[in-house]
């Protein structure tokens, strides 16, 4: 027989109130993550999602199957966290998670899901290349392999995002490429200060660009502003005028082109550069007329205007002549190549030209104004 003070206490262990066995019998917060955990197909198009009932999240850790952590944000009550950007195709992703239950319960849970593939993806071209110094006026420029529907604009604009040191003030819009691909770039609002460092990041990876065709990555690079070189060209005069942090520093003599065929006027991004090239008359609508070489050739627009050197044409600094392009001696035309950088800013003054050159036709964003270039925006 089992003494009398001993039998009570074994009743009051087994049935007793302490917080111990509270705690044991107390519910954890029920977690749901979304995409649905164990999935192996699930869809595009949408951010991860978890949320906690009957208690608050104190953690949440998403990776993909690269160990990639996923950037996310937890709600200010602790009900929710969503990921910054879309799950993408073909990944497997691991939610690791730990919730406190309104009674005070701590638990913890990790679940798995993989997504769907995509039958349609989208890539893009970065302009410039990361890692690139580039001139004072160069914009960030976005090219897309297939066309991005006009709905899913504003998506695609709101996962871009540009960040410079300093600050600089710039804003999206969309261009149609010379090649009628879509084109998405970024411009400052005036020229970057020489030195700024600028970052690109683009959280693409899972959106939909349109016919269910889906990005299937995110985007990162980075590039640097080099020294502040531009050029003047003066038609009237037949010179270009370097200038260097606002001061000129040079000028040559050259030929713009003739009344027939005038200099477009503006501000031109110098877009690419090609120490030797031979002039083909068939790319600006000319025929067989010429098929001439040149040497020192920095390309302004896509349709064919550009600096080079001339040694064909004698009456250099003398007569605008040219068809379009701005011709001079081949050691001059060496000492502008070697001056200016992809990204410099030309600038062509009293040309006869009424042609507006499209934005598209090059990096031709100072082309409009600030309030015009705001307009382009999907977000406007």
């Amino acid at each position: 027989m089992i003494p009398a003070a001993l039998a009570a206490g074994l009743l009051l262990s087994a049935c007793g109130t302490g917080a111990g066995s509270s705690k044991a019998a107390e519910p954890a917060a029920k977690v749901t993550v979304t995409p649905a955990a164990g999935s192996d197909a699930a869809k595009l198009g949408s951010p991860i999602s978890v949320k906690a009932a009957g208690g608050k999240l104190t953690a949440v850790d998403v990776k993909d199957d690269k160990g990639a952590k996923v950037p996310g944000r937890l709600a200010a009550d602790g009900a929710s966290w969503t990921s910054d950007g879309k799950v993408r195709p073909k990944t497997t992703y691991t939610v690791t998670s730990k919730a406190k239950a309104d009674g005070g319960k701590e638990s913890s849970s990790t679940a798995t899901f993989t997504t769907e593939q995509a039958d349609k993806v989208n890539k893009l071209t970065n302009t410039p290349g990361n890692g690139q110094t580039v001139g004072t006026g160069m914009p960030v420029s976005i090219k897309f392999d297939h066309k991005v529907a006009k709905g899913q604009r504003a998506e695609v604009e709101k996962a871009l995002k540009v960040t410079s040191q300093p600050k600089v003030e710039g804003a999206w819009g969309w261009v149609t490429d010379w090649d009628g691909k879509d084109r998405i770039d970024w411009r400052p609002k005036d020229y970057w200060p020489s030195g700024t460092k600028v970052s690109v990041r683009g959280a693409l990876g899972g959106i939909d660009s349109g016919d269910g065709r889906y990005f299937t990555r995110d985007y990162d690079y980075d590039f640097a502003i080099g020294a502040d070189h531009k050029a003047v060209i003066d038609v009237p005069s037949h010179t270009l005028t370097m200038y260097a942090d606002g001061k000129a520093v040079g000028t040559i003599k050259g030929s713009a082109g003739s009344p027939q065929d005038p200099t477009r006027g503006g501000v031109h991004t110098v877009r690419s550069k090609n120490a030797a090239e031979t002039m083909d008359s068939a790319t600006i609508g000319h025929g067989n007329e010429w098929m001439l070489d040149s040497k020192w050739v920095t390309h302004l627009t896509a349709s064919g205007t550009f600096l080079h050197s001339a040694p064909w044409n004698q009456s250099i600094g003398v007569v605008n002549n040219s068809h379009g392009c701005f011709g001079m001696t081949t050691s001059d035309a060496k000492q502008v190549y070697d001056f200016l950088s992809v990204g410099s800013t030309v600038e062509v003054k009293g040309t006869s030209s009424t042609k507006k050159t499209d934005v598209g036709n090059g990096l031709e964003v100072w082309q409009e104004n600030w309030q015009q270039w705001q307009q382009r925006s999907a977000l406007k």
